[in-house]
């Protein structure tokens, strides 16, 4: 069976010429071979092609058949790879914390040790009778994220 591990050895090298970078392996009991691939920018057809040819051309289908797909990352999907984030910044966005709470707001920083995320919440605010709804910025570590995805709007 193919294994994660060997498709890693492979595609590492043609993603630091396509100038991207993994997100997932995923290789099924079947041999399904899934790898997802993102940028700083965005991912060309013609990367996916290479990254598909450049598999294709190590593994031996007379040894192991296998079924392939190299795919971007998708938008409105959970993230996986920490460096995902940068090109979320200034946009809105929605975190699951690994305490239940759910958070959406605007994502403003991200580096490797977590994100800074503006959101609004109300709250009691002296001299007032209503809740205020009050912005805050929060720092949260990536551990303590369990989901992260960007909120997509038509506007």
């Amino acid at each position: 069976m193919v294994s994660a591990v060997q498709v890693k050895q492979i595609v590492e090298p043609v993603l630091e010429r396509e100038n991207l970078f993994l997100v997932d392996i995923e290789v099924t009991s079947n041999n399904k071979i899934v790898v997802t691939v993102d940028g700083d920018k965005d991912v060309a057809i013609d990367s996916c092609v290479v990254i598909t040819r450049a598999i294709e051309a190590s593994l031996d289908r007379e040894k192991e058949d296998f079924e392939l797909e190299v795919t971007s990352a998708g938008l409105g999907q959970p993230l996986k790879n920490p460096r995902q984030y940068g090109k979320y910044i200034d946009k809105d966005f929605e975190v699951l914390l690994s305490n239940g709470q759910k958070l959406q707001g605007i994502l403003r920083s991200a580096d490797e040790n977590g994100i800074q995320m503006e959101y609004s919440k109300k709250m009691d605010v002296e001299g007032k009778k209503k809740k205020q709804v009050v912005t805050e910025l929060i720092e949260l570590t990536f551990d303590s994220i369990k989901q992260a995805r960007a909120i997509i709007k038509f506007r």
